[in-house]
């Protein structure tokens, strides 16, 4: 199997995975504009956890080939035109640029993780594309291509450990090491090689099974892309569902004009008052200590309420965090959101 690091050292082989761009959720939700289309590189970064400067140093060194799978860069009357149209629906939540902005792709997204060598996500991104390349190579000479279009990839893997492996091939150098005395030592060697690969196959299967599972530590793929997806009012009833979901009671959407800093009252499931206040900002923003600080005021002094939850698209600063946890707060940041929406319960509503 090809290592993983071939893709940052060979452009044919970056250029042979390249439509594989739905890999791009699979491993963590990739936020767009509001064209549903493009991002911005502050956005590329958010998304690959790393500094801005990281990714315009990889976007000058590989320019050309970025190009070519979709990066443009917008100047004069193009860039006006797209502020107009596109940025321009979420003022708050997209920095207007000033000279120039650069827009990505998912395919040029796709390419940037095939180029960045410090992020972790830029490496399971690469993981999982050579996994699937890995899988369709030691797949595709089944006897019926229409069964194994519908089994799934685990149960294909499974088979052939389980069959090929380990009840076929080692059992037979079993014997064949008891009967023979010449060529012993060779056939240990052989078999010793045989395990080797049906080890590397059960990683190999492990490793899928964290990639595809919502279950195991990383929610539903598409979940944060559809909530940077929705305006602020849609995000408003969607938490109010997810509230209603966790056994809360007298859930109103009171957002707007007048809400005094609070967006939706309820009653947790035991009876206590709750207040939430809602931001659905951009990924590469931050909630700041000021806006903690107001809101403290809104649900402790205005609302009297005994269970408060800021929830935001978009990380807190650490001051804010200090704020929030001091103040009786439930910072509900974009990476708890994110588990909250795919279905684990917040413990402060318990």
């Amino acid at each position: 199997m090809i290592n993983e690091t071939a893709l940052l050292e060979s452009k044919t082989l970056r250029d042979s995975v390249l439509e594989r761009t739905d890999v791009l959720d699979k491993v963590k939700a990739l936020s767009l504009l509001p064209d549903g289309m493009h991002v911005t590189t502050a956005m590329v970064a958010a998304y690959f956890e790393v500094a801005e400067r990281a990714v315009n140093r990889m976007a000058q060194r590989h320019r050309d080939e970025l190009t070519v799978n979709g990066l443009r860069i917008l100047r004069g009357e193009e860039l006006a035109r797209f502020k107009g149209d596109t940025l321009s629906l979420y003022p708050e939540s997209y920095p207007q640029p000033r000279s120039s902005l650069a827009l990505w792709s998912r395919r040029a997204v796709l390419n940037a993780a095939m180029l960045l060598r410090d992020s972790e996500v830029a490496r399971q991104v690469r993981t999982y594309l050579l996994d699937m390349e890995y899988l369709a190579r030691t797949t595709h000479s089944v006897d019926n291509p229409a069964e194994a279009a519908t089994q799934s990839l685990d149960d294909r893997i499974d088979q052939r450990i389980t069959h090929i492996l380990g009840k076929t091939v080692v059992p037979m150098f079993n014997a064949l090491i008891e009967t023979s005395g010449e060529h012993r030592k060779e056939l240990i060697a052989l078999r010793a090689g045989v395990q080797r690969v049906e080890q590397r196959l059960r990683q190999h299967h492990a490793r899928l099974q964290r990639l595809e599972s919502p279950h195991e530590g990383r929610p539903l793929p598409g979940v944060m892309a559809s909530m940077d997806a929705m305006n602020g009012r849609t995000f408003e009833h969607h938490i109010a569902k997810l509230l209603r979901r966790d056994g809360c009671t007298n859930v109103v959407v009171q957002g707007g004009h007048g809400d005094r800093g609070v967006d939706i009252i309820a009653l947790t499931a035991d009876g206590r008052r709750l207040v939430v206040q809602c931001k659905r900002f951009a990924p590469y923003l931050n909630i700041t200590s000021p806006d903690v600080q107001k809101f403290v005021g809104s649900a402790k002094v205005l609302y009297s309420a005994e269970v408060a939850l800021y929830v935001a698209t978009c990380p807190f600063t650490p001051e804010a965090l200090s704020i929030a946890a001091s103040g009786g707060i439930t910072a509900v940041h974009r990476g708890l959101l994110e588990e909250w929406s795919a279905g684990a319960p917040l413990e402060i509503l318990e």
